[in-house]
């Protein structure tokens, strides 16, 4: 039976009190079910998998931390924080920029990536007066913000004794950007064997540490060889669905046949469990909301926006990544102008995207920092003012319709005023506007393999047979 009821305490305990299960599944509707774990164990409701104490442990910032401590799992430095004066405390120790959130949130709510002491008394009042955040009922959470690093996602299944490692995926925006908004990469292409195989064995720690029966989804930030746990969640992630497709290894039914006590062994000799080698690239891509809030800033950061998914497969990741932004609507273009604007700490490796994009035949238009910094390096753009500065300005030409995509790369969190106006009108004007480094450098390998190996159609039988 299906009930359309709320997630609410007593909601679910009058459903348990009709139906009498054996057990109670809280591991696939994200953080709202785990958060009543608890009460309804006190209640008596039997917890199918995972304890409460468990999910307890991965949530509490002090219990995680002192787990990953005894078990050699490194962590970015960290801190909890009950006043604002602990919050700059904690900052000044750890060092910015830092990942600053709520205790319990959900998709993000509430999370950012603050550069400096200003940025963070502002995100604290900011907090009080728009969720009336009181520090002394759930504490804040700072994390020491890796820059530079690349955010690993891994869904796994822990039956008490074995693990199985359900997919590796690889975000292609860097660290710090919420993995419902982040592109998604499987098999990860840049990873290091030695940091997957950290990756693996940490992930194995850390479920027979929480005692995991059923689901987990770990996430990692990857700088080189160098593995950082960023979270645990003993739960189904919003990816699962993603990587049984991908793999062809139903997920969601072998954790239910765990946390309900059979073993993955016992399912491979029933022939449930069929573990078989992904032969292709396999993208996941956030289908963002922007056209229903044209004035809202399409910068990526640690709180959730996407309202969808969408996945592409191919043999070539490139061309994976091109099926993917055309399932998300985005259409690449393969003439015109492209206005490319880079921060400071980009330009270096925008410098590659830069002359691919020229060699693909698109013409590039830069404000005066990024022009000249082209220019240095051979690289030919055409140089236009600052928006402040007059006419001929980069917002002048998109409303003309003289930009066929835009790359704009924002200084950390901070939505300068040319910038905001900029990623408004391409978001107008339905032009592509990519604000990541990573995302940039994805796009012009999927343009470099053409408009025809994107089209190309096969079942997703055909790609797991």
């Amino acid at each position: 039976r299906l009930y359309f009821e709320p997630l609410t305490f007593e909601d679910v305990l009058a459903l348990v009190e009709i139906e009498k299960p054996k057990g109670v599944i809280v591991q696939f509707g994200g953080q709202t079910p785990l958060n009543l774990a608890n009460a309804l164990a006190e209640a008596g409701v039997p917890i199918a998998g995972t304890s409460p104490a468990a999910i307890d442990a991965a949530e509490d910032r002090e219990l995680f931390s002192r787990l990953c401590k005894d078990l050699g799992v490194r962590q970015p430095d960290h801190g909890t924080a009950s006043s604002a004066e602990q919050a700059i405390e904690v900052a000044e120790r750890i060092g910015f920029p830092v990942l600053v959130r709520p205790s319990y949130v959900l998709g993000g709510k509430g999370m950012r990536v603050v550069f400096g002491y200003d940025q963070l008394s502002a995100y604290l009042r900011d907090m009080k007066a728009k969720f009336d955040l009181d520090l002394s009922s759930g504490p804040l959470l700072l994390d020491r913000f890796l820059e530079s690093a690349t955010e690993v996602d891994v869904d796994a299944i822990y039956d008490g004794t074995e693990l199985l490692i359900g997919g590796v995926m690889e975000h292609v925006e860097e660290a710090g950007v919420h993995s419902g908004d982040s592109a998604c990469i499987t098999p990860p292409p840049t990873l290091s064997s030695a940091a997957h195989d950290r990756i693996t064995a940490d992930t194995e720690k850390l479920a027979k540490g929480l005692g995991v029966l059923g689901l987990i989804n770990i996430q990692f930030a990857v700088r080189g060889n160098d593995v950082f746990v960023l979270e645990a969640n003993p739960r189904g992630s919003r990816t699962v669905p993603f990587i049984s497709k991908a793999t062809g290894v139903p997920l969601a039914k072998i954790a239910t046949r765990v946390m309900m006590g059979e073993t993955l062994q016992e399912l491979r000799d029933l022939g449930v469990l069929r573990e078989r080698k992904q032969q292709f690239t396999a993208v996941k891509e956030a289908v963002l909301p922007w056209s229903r809030f044209p004035q809202e800033d399409i910068i990526l950061g640690p709180e959730m926006r996407s309202t969808g998914e969408v996945m592409g497969i191919s043999s070539a990741p490139e061309v994976a990544f091109a099926k993917a932004m055309l399932g998300a609507g985005m259409t690449l273009p393969s003439d015109g102008h492209v206005f490319f604007s880079l921060a400071d700490r980009d330009k270096t490796r925008g410098l590659e995207a830069a002359k691919a994009l020229v060699q693909l035949g698109l013409t590039l238009v830069s404000t005066a920092g990024t022009s000249s910094f082209l220019s240095e390096h051979g690289v030919e753009s055409t140089s236009i003012v600052k928006v402040a500065e007059g006419s001929g300005n980069a917002l002048e030409w998109i409303e003309r319709g003289d930009v066929a995509m835009v790359v704009n790369t924002p200084q950390g969190q901070q939505a300068r005023s040319d910038g905001r106006l900029i990623r408004t009108a391409a978001q107008r004007a339905g032009i592509p506007c990519i604000t990541t480094i990573e995302g940039a450098l994805a796009t012009v390998g999927s343009l470099q393999f053409g408009p025809e190996r994107v089209t190309e159609v096969q079942s997703l039988q055909d790609w797991l047979a």
